[in-house]
């Protein structure tokens, strides 16, 4: 379980990978709250067709809703708008420090909040590892200067603390739902969050219509970064508890750094390394790899007569 649960881990962190460098090119094009409106929307109107397809269906009304429209509002709505209204404030690096915080916040509402995901010596120290990881990726891009704004900083740490309440909540409320019903639902109910509210600030009607690389961003965002990653994400949550989901936030940044290599041709210098080795440490003590492992009892030697 443990294998599959480390595996499900990196495929999300691939689907998510990319996710920054999307929303920086759509958002220089698309107003925030249109972007995320879009994204999100496409992607609800792709899990409820599969999920109507599969001869399934949302519930019925009832108080299931309650704990679905928390999620909805924590997981995608505000933190997604915060991101992407950052990004327009703020250096990727940083944000990408800053969007580290979610472990941290995670693990501490965890412990607060649950009953079987306590904070441990081991969670703790796994989870430090992974975010001086992310410190020693982002780190040299912070050494030209940075570009921030104390708004811009506060949203990404506002991004971080939804975050990790969402995983917390959403683990302990909605884990009985089967199948994409949980996230398809969460969808819906942001996208009628959404929508109205874009339409109202961003007035996207008397906007040009954006270019095709923008349109495919959020097109990308919406298939694999939202409808695939979020049905993966409640697949995982069901055998993992919320501190090791978390985690991860501290795989993203490797992810974007393998596609610079492979796309951009970049080079991976000392700190890429040390930074992926204490993330992928990092991880693997959360997840209780190392938990059962015990060193080889030397054997007696018996005299020989």
């Amino acid at each position: 379980m443990k294998a599959k649960n480390l595996l499900m881990l990196l495929i999300l962190a691939v689907l998510w990978g990319p996710s920054f460098l999307l929303i920086k090119i759509a958002v220089a094009e698309i107003p925030p709250i249109t972007l995320i409106a879009g994204r999100v929307g496409l992607a609800a109107i792709i899990l409820y067709a599969i999920l109507r397809l599969s001869g399934g269906k949302l519930p019925g009304p009832g108080r299931i809703w309650l704990p679905l429209t928390i999620v909805a509002l924590f997981q995608t709505s505000i933190p997604f708008v915060l991101l992407s209204w950052a990004e327009q404030h703020i250096d990727s690096a940083l944000a990408s420090i800053l969007n580290g915080l979610t472990p941290l916040f995670t693990i501490l509402l965890a412990h607060l909040l649950t009953t079987d995901d306590k904070l441990t010596a081991a969670k703790a120290s796994g989870i430090a590892l992974g975010l001086v990881g992310v410190v020693f990726f982002v780190g040299p891009s912070l050494q030209s200067g940075v570009q921030a704004s104390t708004l811009g900083i506060v949203a990404m740490i506002l991004v971080a603390v939804c975050y990790g309440f969402a995983v917390v909540y959403a683990r302990k409320h909605l884990n009985k739902l089967p199948g994409i019903v949980t996230p398809t639902g969460q969808l819906v109910l942001s996208t009628l969050f959404l929508v109205p509210l874009a339409i109202i600030v961003d007035q996207p009607f008397n906007q040009p219509l954006p270019p095709p690389q923008a349109i495919g961003a959020v097109v990308v965002l919406a298939v694999f970064g939202t409808a695939l990653a979020f049905t993966i994400y409640y697949r995982l949550l069901k055998s993992a508890p919320a501190s090791y989901v978390s985690m991860v936030t501290y795989l993203v940044p490797v992810i974007g750094v393998l596609l610079g290599v492979f796309i951009l041709g970049e080079q991976l210098s000392w700190t890429d390394y040390a930074g992926f080795g204490l993330i992928l440490l990092g991880v693997l003590i959360v997840n209780g790899t190392f938990r059962n492992l015990r060193l080889p009892r030397s054997q007696p030697t018996t005299a020989e007569s």
